[in-house]
């Protein structure tokens, strides 16, 4: 490991390690398939949904303004990550292929605990 240097020579040091609220959290992949949420703790004790896998997404139609529960097919692309689509990751942005046409994902699925998508098509 290469210590880092100020301009006098002096090497630099860390001010403070890391405290547990602000270290990483294990990643979390929303995949297509069946349904599987998991309750979490979250800083102050509050519980925050998360989600793993999902099959179904709430759809709002702009043309008749209400909303749809309707099954995904498939996840056709993802802007942010074309690997994302080929393994079936539901993230905002994603383009998903429901029952009722296309749909672009909303909100972050694996932060809310459900799917929200409107209708592009």
């Amino acid at each position: 490991m290469v210590m880092a240097r100020k301009y006098t020579g002096a090497k630099l040091k860390k001010e403070k390690k890391k405290r547990k609220a602000q270290l990483k959290g294990k990643p979390r992949v929303v995949k297509l398939g069946k349904e599987n949420k998991k309750v979490l703790r979250t800083l102050g004790g509050n519980p925050k949904e998360v989600l793993f896998g999902a099959d179904k997404a709430n759809v709002f139609d702009p043309k008749t303004k209400k909303t749809k529960l309707v099954v995904i097919k498939n996840v056709i692309e993802v802007p942010s990550n074309r690997f994302l689509a080929r393994s079936n990751v539901i993230v905002k942005s994603a383009i998903i292929d429901t029952e009722i046409g296309k749909a672009r994902v909303t909100n972050r699925p694996s932060q809310e605990g459900n799917i929200q998508a409107v209708l592009i098509e």
